[in-house]
Order: structure tokens, then sequence, then C-alpha cells
């Protein structure tokens, strides 16, 4: 068979763009299609303009701390479209960055929303082309209930782009992006009640850093409420909103933000004209090379519902690049040990296993943790407290699980994600010595193992 392109790349996010580059770079003949934005929801309603914004409402602390280390300063005053515009400027900025990346790779990039005809062929912009292969990188979306009155709500995506700052928000959701989001708003000066309908938000995260972020949240400010959910929103015709809860109560409010899920981005791809299966989830099933059940068809990233992470795209895209077109450099994906961290303020980091997983893996463990209140805090009247905790299997030393609440947490466990995967021992924290006064120095100084509660 003839083909136009070795590799056709449906999305010019994180994983989509790594792999266009790479398989240009060794020669293949590349095209990539984007509908929306280069660099994807990281770079454009994600990672990158959401810690932008965490910076700006980590500022707050900043300032009613500065008094006690002799500081005088004015009130001080927030203007959101200052914050909004210079973040959409530099968004903007590397927009271009990554079409010069593409194009300097030698990939050629369309842009339109691109739709598969039949296993080999794409169409988009008017042209029709044919690969050897094509890759489906399109990422997610976030979705909002099916409730009455879910059109007066906005979603994560839109909360980048809000014309003012409300006075009053509810954030619906307990993952990391409605965490995340709760805490900006609530350092921008927001009133924020966040409504997650389980016990305690971010399942799936060491139980100790969920109650811990819980009680510092609380201290911030926020309104907390579990086991609660919206049932219908009401615009009033003072254009403001009335959240009815399940429960049958009320909460008025300016703005309502629903982070409750994302979907995958496979609206008009013409999957349905391939051999392409969707697993039960809604997202593309392939193998463990990426493979869809349509043997010229891959996918990567968020589509395929695996680890929703940047990183972890990235990686996917690399595997993929040089699976196909440099066989003898491939490396599979591994998917243990995957720092992490959410942008709370306080934020959060962490790597390998929780408490809970390793006890349901049938280890036995032993727990260090650690509850202080920060020596950049000392000076204050603030009542926040830092949370170290090592997971450590007991029959082994080795050092399962590393968790953290407090400022710079990400940056904390990235380093200690290196030592997790290299195998290190509770023995080798203990022989390390801390860098003095750090936070994270005290991951090297834990001595006594909590107390077995079974």
């Amino acid at each position: 068979m003839n083909f136009d392109l070795d590799l056709f790349v449906i999305g010019a996010g994180s994983g989509g763009v790594r792999a266009a580059r790479m398989a240009a770079g060794f020669g293949a003949r590349v095209a990539v299609a984007e509908s929306r934005y280069l660099g994807g929801t990281c770079v454009n309603v994600g990672c990158v303009p959401k810690k932008m914004l965490v910076y700006g409402a980590s500022y707050a602390d900043d300032f009613a701390q500065a008094a006690s280390y002799g500081w005088s300063v004015g009130e001080p005053g927030f203007d959101w479209t200052t914050l909004r515009e210079n973040k959409n400027r530099e968004i903007a900025r590397l927009n271009g960055i990554y079409a010069q990346l593409l194009t300097q790779a030698g990939a050629r990039v369309i842009e339109g929303h691109a739709r598969l005809l039949d296993a080999h062929t794409v169409e988009v912009a008017g042209e029709r082309l044919r690969a050897r292969h094509v890759l489906v990188a399109t990422g997610c979306t976030p979705f909002k209930p099916d409730i009455a009155g879910a059109e007066h709500a906005i979603s994560s995506d839109d909360a980048f782009h809000l014309p003012a700052l409300p006075r009053r928000v509810i954030v619906a959701g307990g993952g990391y992006i409605a965490v995340e989001f709760a805490s900006i708003f609530r350092g921008l000066g927001v009133q924020v009640t966040q409504l997650h309908r389980g016990d305690l938000f971010l399942r799936g995260f060491d139980g100790g850093l969920r109650r811990h972020l819980r009680d510092q949240l609380r201290i911030k400010g926020l309104d907390l409420r579990f086991n609660s959910e919206i049932a219908r929103i009401e615009r009033r015709d003072d254009g403001s909103l009335l959240a009815t809860l399940v429960d049958g109560g009320h909460i008025e409010t300016d703005c309502v933000m629903f982070a409750t899920g994302r979907r995958a981005l496979l609206d008009g791809l013409g999957l349905e004209n391939t051999g392409v299966q969707i697993d039960e989830r809604g997202f593309i099933a392939v193998d463990e090379h990426y493979q869809t059940a349509e043997p010229s068809i891959l996918a990567i990233g968020d589509v395929i519902g695996r680890v929703q992470l940047t990183p972890v795209a990235l990686a996917e895209g690399m595997a993929v690049a040089r699976r196909l077109f440099r066989p003898e450099q491939f490396r599979a994906v591994d998917y243990e040990q995957i720092p992490t961290a959410v942008f709370s303020l306080p934020n959060i980091g962490t790597v390998g296993l929780s408490e809970e997983q390793a006890r349901e893996q049938g280890r036995t463990v032993r727990v260090f943790e650690s509850r202080f209140k920060p020596l950049k805090l000392t000076l204050t009247a603030s009542s926040e407290s830092t949370y170290l905790k090592l997971v450590v299997d007991a029959d082994s030393d080795r050092v399962l699980g590393c968790h953290m609440i407090g400022p710079d947490a990400g940056e904390v466990i990235q380093g200690l994600a290196v030592a997790l995967k290299a195998g290190a021992t509770k023995q080798v924290f203990d022989d390390t010595l801390g860098i003095h006064p750090t936070t994270a120095e005290e991951f090297v100084t834990m001595r006594s193992a909590r107390p077995d509660p079974a």
C-alpha cells in the first residue's frame, strides 16, 4: 500500500507532541492535527495555568505573614484581570513554542479536526491523507452531571477564563482538580464551599494525607461538606445561583464549578469506521503496546484512561515512537511508583504505596509520621502544620511510600521518588544526613514507628 505518511497523530497535547517529535526525529514522515490548542490540556487548561493561579493565590498567606517578620505593608488588593491576562500571554507563548518544536523536528502541523475514514485514511482541513500508523492522543474533557440547571455551572476549563472573580463559589467534586480549585479560589479571597458525595475527598491517596489536608483546608476557611451533592441549580433574578442539595438543603452562591469527572474526547473522530474498541468506562481500549483492536491505530494519554498525568503521557509517546521507528531503543513504561502532586494550599506530594494499599497487598508495614509547625510559620499566628509519612515494609525494610503535605511538597517528593525507584530502605534514609533546617530533613530523621492499630 502507498502511504503519504508513516505516522498521523490526532491531538497535539503532551503525549501526541512527544510521539510526533521523536518519530520525526527518527526520520519518519509525520503530521499532527489539532483542532483546539497546541499543548493540549496541560499547557492550556491544566497543569501550567493552574499552577500559575496557585502561585497567585499563595500570596495571600505571604502578605498575612509578612508583618511577623517586620515588614509593613499596605492593605493588599487583588486584580483578577491582571492575573488572567498575564497567564493568557504566557500560554500563547507556549503555544508558539510547541508549534516551533514540531516543525523544527520535521513534523507537519495541521490545524483542524481530524476524522478517520478507515483504518489508514484521515480527513482534516479538506485534505485526505493515508498513514501507515495513526496515533489517537486527543485527551479528555470535563463533563457536568445531568441535573436541572447544569447549564448555569462552569467546568475547570471555564474557570481559567472567568470574566470576573465571583464573591462566592461552590466547587463540586472530590478529586485533585476540585481540591486545587477550591484552594485557588479561597486564596484569592473567594468564599468557598466544597461539596463531595463521599466521606472524604482524594480517594486513592493515603488516608493520613486526606485527613490532614481536610483539617488544613478548614483552618484556611474552606467550608468542606462531605456526603453532599447538588440536585439542581437555579438562576435568580439578581444573577446569583441557588443550589439545592440532594438532602434538601440550599446554598446561595455566585458560581458553581463542577469538577466531578472527565470523559475521553472522542467526538467526531470516526472511530466507528475502524475496528477500534471502547471499554466499559468510555476510553479507547489498548494492549500493553498501546495498540487498539485496529492494527494500524494506537492510542496514548488520557484517552486510554490509565494514569492521567502529563509525565505519563510523555513516556507513552516516547514508547510508541521508539517501538514503531526505533525498536532497538524501545523501553516499556513503568507504571510503578509514579510521583505526583496536588497543588492545593498547602501542597501534597506523594510517591509509592499508601498505607492502605500496602496493607491490602498483605504486607506487614511500619509507619513513620511527623506533624509540626514549619519554621517559617513559628513567628506567625498561623496554625497550619506540615505532615510527613513513610510507609516501610517490615520484612525487607524497603520504603514503599513517601507522602507529604506542606510548602513545595512536590519539589521534595520528586527527589525522594528517585530513592524509591532505586529501592532505598529505611536504613538508607536513616544513614542519610539531613539539610538543616529544612522540612525535607524530617524524612531522614524519623526514628519511631507509629504503633500499629491492629
